[in-house]
């Protein structure tokens, strides 16, 4: 007879110890951290907010933070519309697009953009957006299916105006912040 095994080379009956470097590969799949990316928006505001793991909190991911100034219809349309003629009798012409429900589409498919392509690049393994109602219908439409894999919940509640340390509860149930 041989001498012993080391305990660390005795597997249980039925059971594959793998070798070396396939070894470390399921090492390094088990550590490494799943990243969930948090979308804060509404037509005209948007943050993305990092979670890393549980206990780890909220951390506001540099360079993914935009606004634009806030509009009302009355500012876009100063004139008024113009007037049309047509057998029955004069009518008013009205906008066929809301200016600001415009303005703030094209907000969001920016912002959708940018998701787009970090989700292509792998920054972010899972995805929650919370959202104004209308944002987060826009945000459905604009992203691309690669990021709507990602997605894990969705929101629809406006958080734009709260500190990053007051989301967390707003989280509950979806992520352990």
């Amino acid at each position: 007879m041989g001498q012993p095994l080391p305990l660390s080379d005795v597997c249980p009956l039925g059971s594959a110890r793998p070798s070396g470097s396939v070894q470390t590969k399921l090492q390094e799949q088990q550590m490494k951290k799943i990243v969930t990316w948090i979308l804060i928006a509404d037509g005209a505001q948007a943050r993305v907010l990092e979670h890393t793991g549980p206990g780890k909190g909220l951390a506001t991911v540099k360079g993914l933070d935009w606004s634009i100034e806030p509009l009302q219809s009355q500012d876009i349309n100063s004139d008024r519309p113009g007037r049309a003629h047509s057998t029955v009798g004069r009518s008013a012409m009205g906008p066929k697009v809301d200016p600001v429900e415009h303005r703030e589409a094209e907000f969001l498919r920016s912002v959708a953009a940018v998701l787009d392509r970090k989700a292509l690049e792998g920054a972010f393994d899972r995805l929650v957006i919370a959202a104004a109602p209308p944002a987060l219908g826009n945000l459905r439409k604009f992203l691309s299916d690669h990021a709507k894999k990602a997605v894990v919940a969705e929101l629809d509640k406006d958080l734009t105006n709260l500190p990053t340390q007051n989301i967390d509860r707003h989280l509950d149930g979806i992520i352990a912040v």
